[in-house]
């Protein structure tokens, strides 16, 4: 079988639709499926990819309340047809299959292969769905299969497009994060207990009130640190906060490649996802999970789909300070209770092993 996997967004760039389409294919070539990738690129000197075909240069858009990099080029079509009509694929399995540019070309240039669309995005609205529907809903209907990834990611695009969804997962390797992974250096303190926020520095991420419950902490106890994991728009003005504010023990680690996220989990005690809502899924929950973690996260409908409050982790309202300290307190006294929840963790996030979501999407 033959199967070309199409994204929006940026290949060389990381993020949670392209993790996915990686290990997705990466899976099902284990299994002898001859998948290709057809997807943006940035750069002239781009990274040789396995399988991937380069279409479009892609940009930076304002979307959910992050910023997407995909292509807007609607003249890409004739490239299309040549790579449609050269690779005959047996399934184009297309993700955001209404997101313009790439994904939608394909569907609506596509003649002869199986099409299946998978559905990552969640929020309140999307005007695109709402105005585009008398054009999309035409493109939706030669779609031969839709899969979404969680119940709200289902809910939210069947209110503009009705249909027969099936919900498959996101997935992770519990090989690669794991208890046993070496920590990071220099991450971990040997008086105090680490909390590790890590995630990219926008907005609906929340770590402005990771920071809010980090200074209640800090107002009543020593023995915690916090290590920021990510990069984005706003650091420097988080960065320049925890300075004027005197905020103790906190420290900015940038950027880090997904190879080294695994040390990261390890070398902390607990994982906090502060999020304010717009996700779909919670894949950074599963990672700390799988790397035996506890986890205090906001009680939003994308968080839910992976854990349970008391089982692997406390679940907070979002945006409430307060009670995320207390959670965090709770955590930081209680030994036993952060390994007790690790291993629930530990035990959940094996059940979204990339093979076992490969069987179903198969």
């Amino acid at each position: 079988m033959k199967v070309g996997m199409v994204s929006p967004y940026d290949y060389q760039r990381p993020g949670g639709v392209g993790e996915h389409v990686r290990n997705l294919a990466t899976e099902l070539r284990s299994r002898g499926v001859e998948v290709k990738v057809l997807a943006p690129a940035a750069g002239t000197h781009r990274t040789p990819v396995e399988g991937l075909v380069a279409l479009g240069r892609p940009i930076p858009v304002p979307s959910n309340g992050s910023v997407a990099r995909i292509s807007l080029s609607f003249h890409l079509s004739r490239k299309i047809r040549e790579v449609l009509a050269r690779e005959a694929f047996d399934v184009l399995h297309i993700h955001e299959p209404l997101m313009p540019a790439l994904p939608v070309t394909v569907l609506r240039l596509n003649q002869t292969s199986a099409a299946v669309g998978t559905f990552h995005a969640y929020a309140r609205q999307n005007l695109g769905y709402y105005y585009g529907r008398p054009i999309l809903r035409r493109q939706f209907k030669r779609l031969d299969a839709c899969i979404a990834v969680s119940d709200p990611a289902r809910a939210f695009v069947a209110r503009y497009f009705p249909g027969d969804y099936t919900v498959i997962p996101n997935g992770i390797d519990p090989r690669w994060f794991h208890p046993d992974t070496p920590p990071a250096a220099g991450v971990g303190h040997p008086r105090r207990k680490t909390i590790l926020f890590l995630g990219r520095l926008e907005e609906r991420k929340g770590l402005s009130t990771m920071l809010d419950a980090y200074q209640l902490l800090r107002q009543v106890r020593a023995d915690c640190q916090l290590a920021v994991v990510g990069d984005g728009a706003l650091r420097r003005g988080y960065e320049r906060r925890v300075e004027e504010e005197g905020i103790p023990d906190v420290r900015f680690f940038g950027f880090v490649p997904e190879r080294e996220k695994p040390g990261y989990f390890t070398a902390a005690d607990i994982y906090c996802a502060p999020n304010t809502g717009k996700e779909s899924f919670g894949v950074i929950l599963l990672e700390a999970m799988a790397s035996g973690k506890p986890v205090v996260a906001t009680a939003i409908d994308g968080f839910r789909q992976v854990m349970t409050d008391q089982r692997e982790g406390l679940l907070v309202p979002p945006g409430d300070e307060g009670a995320m300290a207390m959670a965090l307190a709770h955590l930081l006294d209680d030994a036993e209770e952060r390994r007790r929840m690790g291993e629930a963790g530990r035990a959940t996030a094996v059940g979204y092993a990339w093979p076992l979501v490969a069987d179903r999407v198969l």
